[in-house]
């Protein structure tokens, strides 16, 4: 019987005894004997913060800012009651006491996981449910290209994939509506953690006969007198455009609003209006459609693309493999922030 429970996601250690790796089980007729109660959570930030030889690094790996990671680290020592890491100027290393704590806390977790695992085969069926909020542009871009794959590869894994505004999918992260939202630009994000996987550039699409087709760059503010295709209403694009242009003192002369990129560059090319589109699909169709496409010169036509999980969340593996997916499908490592060149296209 291991001497550790999961009660409540909490592992349950006796003191150290003698020996430096060995944990002893906690007696309650022993009252010298201090009884440590681990939270999996922290449990599973020292392993990757051993692993990674940085606390930094291990923070972002857990979906943890660094005060909070700082926070768990030292509360796991002063439990201990011994100092279980070494800082030094270039990352931490593992003090001897440490080294013990490392190897139990890897035999607690891999425990809880066979644990978890022994269930999952006695019940059955489905594996995990994987909640979704997305902006505009993944659930209508990148998503349908990434989510066949990452299904077929967790074959008992469902996703329940819902469109929403920025906003909202921040609020739904934070209240545990969503597991994970998926934004574009500036959000508010308390209380969540964000890892970035891409920056996101908006473009001026219009026909090849249009006045300003033979414009390689332009200020948003100077296409206002044309008319414009736009999005649905409840767009998180369409949103932030309808804002962008209220902040002018304009307002946009919409002729039709439509429910995806594509559909909006084939009214484009009809003649009807011009749009704001991400230059993934303005690429995906300018030439099938005849479309021109110019800069604008707006610095919030960058857009930097997150994921949210709420701040201190465990996430179940594939959570965390869709979250990888989604930075190798854009060539970007977890949490590394692209800086925009305006002379560079991005995706």
């Amino acid at each position: 019987m291991p001497a550790w429970c999961t009660h409540a996601g909490c592992a349950t250690i006796g003191e150290f005894g003698t020996k430096p790796s060995v944990f002893t089980k906690p007696h309650a007729g022993l009252p010298k004997e201090r009884r440590l109660q681990f939270d999996l959570t922290d449990l599973r930030l020292f392993v990757r913060t051993a692993e990674e030889g940085a606390l930094t690094r291990a923070a972002a790996r857990q979906h943890l800012s660094l005060a909070s990671a700082s926070a768990r680290i030292k509360a796991l020592e002063e439990q201990a009651g011994l100092p279980l890491l070494y800082r030094e100027a270039r990352g931490v290393r593992l003090t001897p006491a440490g080294d013990a704590f490392l190897h139990h806390a890897r035999g607690v977790l891999r425990q809880t996981e066979q644990l978890r695992a022994e269930l999952q085969e006695y019940g059955g069926g489905l594996r995990g449910h994987l909640r979704v909020f997305a902006n505009t542009t993944a659930v209508m871009d990148f998503l349908p290209e990434l989510l066949p794959a990452f299904l077929r590869e967790h074959p008992r894994v469902n996703i329940d994939l819902q469109e929403k505004p920025n906003a909202d999918i921040a609020r739904g992260v934070r209240d545990g509506r969503a597991d994970l939202g998926i934004i574009a630009g500036d959000v508010d994000t308390a209380g969540l953690h964000a890892t970035h996987f891409s920056t996101d550039r908006l473009v001026l699409v219009v026909a090849r006969g249009h006045p300003l087709a033979r414009r390689r760059r332009i200020a948003f503010a100077e296409t206002l007198e044309h008319d414009y295709i736009g999005m649905h209403t409840g767009s998180t694009l369409q949103a932030y455009l309808n804002r962008i242009t209220e902040q002018m003192g304009r307002t946009l002369k919409l002729r039709i609003q439509l429910t995806s990129f594509d559909a909006m560059c084939r009214m484009v090319s009809g003649g009807v209006g011009i749009g704001v589109v991400p230059e993934s699909a303005a690429r995906r169709n300018l030439q099938a459609m005849k479309l021109a496409q110019i800069e604008l010169t707006d610095e919030w036509k960058w857009r930097e693309r997150r994921v949210l999980v709420r701040e201190g969340d465990t996430l179940p593996g594939y959570a965390q493999d869709l979250i990888e997916m989604l930075c190798r499908h854009f060539d970007h490592p977890p949490g590394l922030r692209e800086k925009p060149h305006t002379d560079q296209r991005k995706p």
